[in-house]
């Protein structure tokens, strides 16, 4: 809970405008406010008067907030925005660390990073696109080959991205579903339509009949959805490229309908780390902070033989079972030994239905199959992609509805 202070209001103080720009910064945090909850807001606080400063917190709260996920973020906007007289300070601090090379004195609570990132953006004045200068030249552009914002950021590499770059990609993966086709059983279903007889349900409903047989019940096979299991790299060299794709996999995994039994994730460094239970948290940022503090590898070395043998010997009956489709997001590059990495994922290979490998390597158009690690895996997987930008993980949906598809696979086994 936020610490109250005292507040300072100004001589001609707009607490009405105050708070339309406070409904800003929580819906640029991702709340969904609209102008009438803001319009309910302030009949509220004209109402509930602005003498108590919890009363108004409160107030504020039961207008602006439904959902339990979304009260740490309103927490940290309404402490930044309202009660902080060096909020500037706090959000600047929030936002630096995520330039490579600078580490956090403080680490930020959950939803800190998410309330200075709209508050940053609300501080920056809007021009807008009628307002030209009187001395100004008009220029006109022809804008039919240019691409939009969001089509750019698609194909920008994830460790190319700025802070604000990489925090749209972060709503556009929100945004993203990997859909799967149910799998056929053995078990099945009444159906009037269905092809197969099901000799059970005619018997018993001939023994309601005295015995006789008047019609034959049909059936028709019951669908089922396998687990997806991944395994995500978080060694040094993968460490910008594991973090948009947890920020995916929590997408997946909290959606709904999607079409996976279930979604287990494990990350590897130098040890391996389940994190499915954190995934499961229905806010990201609270997630992803409490997966990366179990994960004490985080951003160091890489032992891939060892950590897919403490997989397959500790978790893969556990989550393997009814043809589960595993993704593997690692570069491959490992200075173990190539023959137990080599028999860990063959092992892994046979335990799966479906093996998919994203590498983020293949964004380099003269990559080849040269690393040890890179040239024993790759023969044991069904299919091999990219997995380096926005576009390349929206594909990925499509391998996996085309079982058939390779990804670059047939070609690098060409160069082996």
């Amino acid at each position: 809970m936020a610490e109250y202070i005292p507040l300072e209001l100004p001589d001609n103080p707009r607490l009405a405008q105050n708070i339309i720009h406070f409904a800003r910064a929580l819906r640029r945090a991702g709340l969904p406010i609209g102008p009438g909850r803001v319009i309910d807001a302030i009949r509220a606080v004209e109402a509930a008067g602005f003498t108590e400063r919890m009363d108004f917190f409160w107030t504020l709260h039961a207008c602006f907030v439904n959902r339990p996920e979304h009260r740490v973020i309103y927490a940290q906007v309404f402490r930044l925005y309202w009660r902080d007289p060096r909020y500037l300070e706090h959000m600047m601090s929030f936002m630096l660390p995520a330039i490579r090379g600078v580490q956090e004195e403080k680490s930020a609570a959950s939803g800190e990073k998410r309330a200075a990132q709209a508050l940053l953006d609300d501080l920056l004045p809007d021009v807008p696109e009628n307002e030209q200068s009187e001395e100004g030249t008009e220029i006109e552009i022809k804008s039919t080959l240019t691409m939009s914002a969001e089509e750019k950021l698609r194909t920008l590499d994830f460790e190319q991205m700025s802070t604000a770059e990489v925090a749209e990609a972060k709503r556009m993966l929100a945004r993203l579903s990997l859909p799967v086709k149910p799998i056929p059983s053995r078990r099945g279903k009444a159906s009037v339509l269905g092809k197969q007889a099901d000799y059970r349900r005619t018997l018993m409903k001939s023994m309601r009949q005295g015995g006789e047989i008047r019609s034959i019940a049909r059936k028709t096979p019951r669908p089922r959805w396998p687990n997806l299991v991944v395994l995500c790299d978080i060694s040094g060299s993968m460490s910008q490229y594991s973090r948009m794709v947890l920020h995916f996999l929590h997408a997946v995994a909290n959606e709904k309908g999607a079409g996976w039994a279930k979604v287990h994730a494990f990350t590897f460094g130098t040890r391996l780390t389940n994190i499915s239970r954190h995934l499961a948290t229905r806010d990201v940022d609270a997630a992803l902070k409490a997966a990366g503090a179990e994960a004490q590898d985080w951003e160091g070395g890489t032992r891939i033989g060892q950590c897919l043998h403490a997989f397959n010997r500790d978790w893969s009956r556990r989550v393997m079972g009814q043809g589960a489709v595993v993704l593997l997001i690692t570069d491959g590059l490992d200075r173990d030994d190539a023959g137990a990495l080599e028999k860990e994922m063959e092992r892994l290979h046979l335990s799966s239905r479906r093996l998919i490998w994203l590498n983020p390597l293949l964004r380099w158009d003269g990559f080849a199959p040269k690393a040890t690690g890179i040239r024993a895996m790759l023969p044991h997987v069904d299919s091999f992609r990219a997995g380096h930008n926005i576009q390349s993980l929206e594909e990925l949906a499509i391998a996996i509805s085309r079982p058939d598809d390779p990804g670059e696979k047939a070609r690098l086994m060409g160069l082996l």
